[in-house]
């Protein structure tokens, strides 16, 4: 496995991979990696003959009050988890490399960003999409695989690379999960012995939603208000939980063929979200 740090050998060695007619495949990551990196990372490697790994804390997703500084971090560690998980290269720029001095360029996917975890984030969206735009621009992958824990990001890319006809396949891979239905996350780390523990009326609110789904309540706010709940009792605080369309994002009313149940809390200080496609099987 190999180490890349800079934009212009990463670019280079992409581009001379593709025309050895080589499949690159990129999983982005902000590092620290658990159980469902690696799982992105398996399945890129099935697909891929150069799998590349980014791993850059991206200073510009990060709001005034949110935790980039203390976000945490272990190259040693990642380094294991991804050479065990079958990585080629992993590009590991530092924020001078991705947003030189006089970097003045964003991508924005207006309406999508504003809405769910975009109205507590404001500028989230945005940070996401200009450091994936330039890491497509940058690896320049035939793929790259994000988990659908972070859907409405997930949704986000998808019509970025639609509206500005990016050369890039996006697949999207199940959330990983705990033995106890805890949502896999780096944050997860942030959590308190008692934290932990209520985290839990999340994912478990959830899965009850889709259990009264599959036994015939199609109302969103019924379902909204089971999960509503569970999270109330354990003392957690909602930022949202809506039932929307997979494909724009859009609240709906009643569960179609198309729906998720999306949510995002906060157990502590610390903001989790989770969601869940509600199908009949």
């Amino acid at each position: 496995m190999q180490v890349i740090k800079t934009v212009q050998e990463m670019q280079s060695y992409s581009l001379e991979q593709r025309a050895r007619g080589r499949t690159v495949v990129l999983v982005p990551t902000m590092g620290y990696l658990h159980e469902g990196h690696a799982s992105l990372l398996r399945e890129g490697r099935k697909h891929a003959d150069v799998l590349v790994m980014s791993l850059f804390v991206n200073p510009m997703q990060f709001g005034p009050q949110e935790d980039l500084a203390k976000y945490p971090r272990d190259f040693a560690r990642d380094s294991r988890i991804a050479e065990d998980a079958g990585t080629d290269i992993i590009f590991f720029p530092g924020a001078d490399q991705m947003y030189p001095g006089k970097f003045r360029t964003s991508v924005q996917v207006a309406e999508f960003s504003d809405v769910l975890c975009g109205k507590s984030r404001p500028g989230h969206f945005r940070g996401v999409t200009t450091v994936v735009a330039k890491l497509f621009n940058v690896v320049v992958p035939h793929r790259a695989i994000f988990g659908e824990k972070d859907f409405q990001q997930l949704v986000i890319i998808r019509q970025m690379v639609d509206d500005l006809n990016m050369p890039v396949e996006v697949m999207g891979m199940p959330i990983v999960r705990e033995k106890d239905g805890l949502a896999m996350s780096s944050r997860n780390t942030y959590l308190s012995a008692d934290e932990r523990r209520s985290a839990l009326s999340l994912s478990a609110g959830l899965f009850r939603a889709l259990e009264a789904f599959r036994n015939g309540q199609h109302k969103s706010e019924e379902l909204v208000n089971i999960v509503h709940a569970g999270i109330l009792a354990a003392g957690l605080k909602t930022d949202y939980i809506e039932v929307i369309d997979e494909t724009n994002l859009a609240s709906l009313n009643e569960v179609t063929d198309t729906a998720r149940l999306v949510a995002a809390v906060y157990a502590g200080s610390v903001r989790l979200i989770d969601n869940i496609a509600l199908r009949k099987n």
